[in-house]
């Protein structure tokens, strides 16, 4: 069975039900980071955004306090279906997480001190890093187009791991500079 919106029309209205359900997926089964299944499934399943979209919406989420993914949730929701969708995105990304949480903090607290236990948390943890590396690849070769962009990838990651900066002055100073670098007009005045 297929759901009423998907690729077909991405601009029409997406039936908040529909939207519950995919951020519902999505929430169920984004381990290690929600950042490759958002994308996975608003990008390339449902073509509800395209790539510079969801970039855009991603790099708002990630300046927003909060976690990526419920932030996203609500743009998205926002977006496609209202107030009604933001609701039911969020409460459709956050219901698998805390429900799957209470159960393991059931679990840890009863077999916590395991070696098994703390031999999957370290797999786990490396099967994390992976999945955010492979996204950060994917969205670096669609969003990074000039060398200046590599650059300011440079400068985020020396001002927070060298000088230690905190995400939210580093983000200030180089969205500034990168602003300045991509501003309108920039292109027509080097000619």
């Amino acid at each position: 069975m297929s759901d009423p919106v998907t690729k077909a029309d991405p601009q029409a209205a997406v039936p908040a039900g529909v939207v519950f359900r995919e951020f519902l997926t999505i929430g169920a089964t984004s381990f290690g980071g929600a950042v490759p299944y958002l994308r996975q499934g608003l990008v390339t399943r449902r073509a509800w955004l395209n790539e510079k979209e969801f970039v855009e919406l991603l790099s708002i989420s990630q300046s927003l306090p909060g976690l990526n993914a419920t932030n996203m949730a609500i743009l998205v929701g926002q977006k496609l279906a209202g107030r009604m969708g933001a609701a039911l995105a969020i409460l459709g990304m956050c219901l698998p997480g805390a429900i799957i949480m209470f159960a393991v903090g059931i679990i840890y607290r009863t077999y916590g001190d395991h070696s098994i236990t703390s031999a999957a948390l370290k797999g786990v943890a490396a099967a994390a890093v992976g999945l955010i590396l492979a996204t950060v690849v994917q969205l670096g070769k669609k969003s990074l187009v000039e060398y200046a962009d590599y650059v300011f990838v440079a400068i985020t990651v020396v001002m927070v791991n060298k000088f230690h900066q905190s995400v939210l002055t580093t983000l200030v100073v180089v969205g500034l500079l990168s602003v300045l670098w991509h501003r309108p007009g920039r292109s027509a005045a080097k000619e």
